[in-house]
């Protein structure tokens, strides 16, 4: 037999007539029906008398209201706080997932616009990076003193023409190779001696030949020539190689090569000429020699021993700057003086020192 229930009295105020019973409900449209009817219920202003006139019965089921009554739904509900993630019950999935093997939505495309950006931007540095290229090649393959900003002063240096050493002769080797314990200059020494940079005029007594050594002698002050002379002598002297000029500042120039039978003979001249006392020899008209000690470091090979000196002042009729470097077998003596109380520049007595120690070396 079954069980009727009588539907709950009408509120007072409400038509007679009575409204014509609605299907059942299901349990999802009874659960969505209930919560727009509680949404729209918020809306309404709610009276205690309301409240106890809709109040059913116990044990009787929540009416549904029918469907014509539901009212429209707000255009923008309002935002509820996240609900905490649901969990299955009874084997069943938690309203709101996706039921499995069902795809998840796909991501929304980037737009078009950032990849037009980027494409613009990379043209951009690949167009920037070839036209630096382009213009450091060019700026490299210039000339220092053609680059606007760049370039060198002249700081009095010569010009002199490009160097090579000369072929050795054959089974032979150069004087610091581990083959060549005696440290022995092979090649002709004459092919040695650096020659006169640009706008020199050369000197006819030293054009690059042999010369005799009281040539080399008159370089030196008379009261020392002598002395000098025996050593010379004493060192069995093979020759002397020798070349001069003049610049157009007055600047002269020699350069004097001596090599000898032994580097023992040329180490000994070496020190007879760099003593310091009144044993040194000094060049002609000069009173007085101090140690040059202006020099870049590593300017020379560590085979080459370089002594390099000044003149004292006061200058008499001209100034004087002398160097004597020793390699192996040979020692090269290299003289500048300038007349009319200049004094002869550094960085060109320089410049001629290394690059003479280079040929050596």
């Amino acid at each position: 037999m079954t069980e009727q229930t009588t539907p709950p009295a009408p509120p007072s105020g409400a038509p007679s007539a009575a409204a014509p019973e609605a299907p059942p409900a299901t349990a999802p449209q009874a659960e969505a029906s209930q919560a727009v009817a509680t949404q729209a219920v918020a809306t309404q202003a709610v009276t205690p008398e309301a409240l106890q006139a809709e109040a059913p019965q116990a044990g009787a089921p929540a009416p549904v209201p029918p469907v014509a009554e539901i009212p429209p739904m707000p255009a923008e509900p309002p935002t509820a706080p996240p609900a905490a993630p649901a969990t299955a019950v009874d084997g069943q999935e938690p309203p709101g997932e996706e039921p499995p093997g069902q795809a998840p939505p796909a991501r929304p495309r980037r737009p078009r616009r950032v990849l037009r950006a980027v494409a613009r931007w990379t043209a951009a540095v690949l167009v920037f990076g070839a036209a630096s290229t382009g213009t450091a090649y060019g700026i490299a393959s210039m000339e220092r003193t053609d680059v606007p900003g760049l370039s060198t002063v002249d700081d009095g240096r010569w010009d002199y023409p490009e160097l090579s050493l000369p072929a050795l002769p054959p089974h032979t080797s150069h004087p610091f190779d581990f083959s060549n314990d005696a440290e022995i200059h092979y090649v002709d020494v004459r092919d040695l001696l650096l020659p006169a940079p640009a706008g020199a005029v050369a000197d006819k007594k030293l054009s690059g030949g042999w010369v005799p050594a009281s040539q080399f002698l008159t370089e030196f002050a008379e009261d020392g020539r002598s002395h000098l002379g025996q050593v010379l002598t004493d060192s069995a002297l093979r020759h002397v190689a020798a070349r001069g000029w003049t610049m157009p500042d007055g600047t002269s120039s020699r350069i004097y090569l001596l090599q000898f039978d032994s580097v023992a003979f040329a180490t000994g001249l070496s020190d007879e000429l760099t003593s310091e006392g009144d044993q040194q020899a000094l060049p002609v008209g000069v009173t007085g020699l101090e140690l040059d000690d202006s020099w870049p470091e590593d300017s020379f090979p560590r085979t080459i021993r370089v002594d390099a000196y000044a003149e004292k002042k006061p200058y008499e009729k001209e100034h004087v700057r002398i160097a004597y470097a020793q390699a192996g077998d040979t020692l090269a003596v290299i003289v500048h003086s300038r007349k009319g109380g200049g004094e002869a520049a550094e960085v060109p007595f320089q410049q001629t020192v290394v690059l003479q120690d280079q040929l050596l070396g």
